[in-house]
């Protein structure tokens, strides 16, 4: 399929290096070029796009300005920013309108890699709902007591970052956007971010009050809303199932970047959960409803209704914001990790088990429910016989977690 790229920026020549640098793509994308903002605009409302790439630093209407117009016109588009220097404010406010940040001088290999990466996460959702609220989704909703607790700490006249990345750190919602923060060109990062007490302490005092106070990156969640769905039971099952991923990784002698990763895809595996309950709740609903007694899995249920799981709307939204594959693929694939290519121990795998084995944990009318874990994907990896060790390592945390 040929995808459609918006290039703006109002330096002529850095459109003229665009165009000589990407011309070996001309059979990929169907690539068209603007001085500016206002311009870019008229070409958008004539004809249809799948990306907008934009300087950020433009006279008249700079890129978080068009991006916001963008975002508000075409929701579908996804949202690039190529930036150099900037200031705090003009920061802030891009943050809260593109969905992935690209350093300037930008090489053509990551430039189709972040839009081809972008363009196949779009090709996950049949659904147009769903693809225009998770284009337009600033965040992802936090349990209000969290979030408060997270505001408190920075209001603080001494505030600990280590207190704040802990707090940060026991919650889907507000994990998933401060590794979004962290991994933007924004703020440079380069290494491994490990979790989100390291995220916040890279990100330092100043900046993590900037983006939670005055950028409002987080978001409380409206309970009232939600109805008879436990969402409590989500944000408990998220942190057992992160935790137990991280024992099933330490007990392969996975390296510890693989182990980091797993604890962080196990708590962020849900993220479709509270998505679909916080900004669809009377469509997440109806599939509750089709679910109830059994007689349709919870998947099924989803699929019936939105025309996606809450898996593939979890790794959409991440994978828009530009986490690290390991993570999205671990939330993509959690509930059928046999459609996954890799054929090694991955975070997956841990998230897989991990999950697995705490919902078997979960009783309906007296009677544990039916194993989710996939036999055949254990034993393509060799590793249907670490079951029994992978249980104990469960049964010692604790029964706590269930899913709902």
């Amino acid at each position: 399929m040929v995808r459609r790229v918006l290039f703006v920026d109002d330096e002529p020549n850095v459109l003229e290096g665009l165009r000589r640098m990407l011309r070996p793509l001309r059979h990929e994308w169907e690539m068209a070029f603007a001085s500016g903002g206002p311009e870019a605009l008229e070409l958008l409302d004539r004809a249809a796009f799948d990306v907008v790439v934009t300087d950020m630093r433009m006279p008249g209407m700079d890129g978080a300005q068009l991006l916001a117009q963008v975002r508000g016109r075409h929701p579908n588009l996804v949202r690039i920013v190529l930036t150099g220097q900037s200031s705090r404010e003009a920061v802030l406010r891009a943050v809260r309108v593109a969905h992935r940040q690209l350093n300037k001088p930008c090489d053509s290999d990551e430039l189709r890699t972040t839009i081809q990466r972008a363009c196949a996460l779009r090709d996950l959702l049949a659904d147009s709902t769903l693809r225009t609220l998770l284009s337009r989704l600033e965040s992802v909703p936090s349990p209000p007591a969290l979030y408060q607790e997270v505001v408190k700490e920075l209001e603080s006249a001494e505030p600990s970052m280590q207190k704040v990345g802990e707090i940060i750190g026991r919650d889907t919602g507000m994990t998933a956007k401060i590794l979004h923060m962290v991994h933007s060109a924004f703020f440079g990062v380069r290494f491994h971010v490990a979790s989100p007490a390291q995220a916040v302490l890279f990100l330092g005092a100043e900046t993590t009050k900037a983006l939670v106070l005055a950028a409002n990156i987080f978001s409380k969640f409206d309970a009232g809303a939600l109805k008879s769905f436990a969402v409590d039971a989500i944000w408990a099952h998220s942190q057992v199932v992160g935790r137990l991923a991280g024992e099933v990784a330490k007990s392969q002698w996975c390296e510890r970047r693989v182990i980091e990763e797993a604890c962080m895809a196990g708590l962020l595996h849900d993220t479709g959960k509270l998505v679909l309950a916080g900004y669809l709740p009377d469509r997440y609903g109806q599939s509750l409803l089709l679910a109830r007694g059994g007689q349709v899995p919870p998947a099924e249920a989803e699929r019936q209704v939105f025309g996606a799981t809450h898996a593939e709307v979890g790794a959409y939204l991440l994978g828009l914001w530009g986490l690290p594959d390991p993570l999205v693929e671990a939330v993509a694939w959690h509930h059928r990790p046999c459609d996954c290519p890799a054929s090694t121990f991955t975070p997956l795998t841990a998230v897989h088990v991990a999950d697995a084995l705490v919902y078997e944990l979960r009783v309906e009318d007296g009677e544990e429910t039916a194993s989710q874990l996939d036999a055949a994907y254990l034993a393509r990896l060799g590793l249907a016989d670490r079951l029994p060790a992978w249980r104990e390592l469960r049964d010692a945390a604790g029964r706590e977690g269930d899913e709902p």
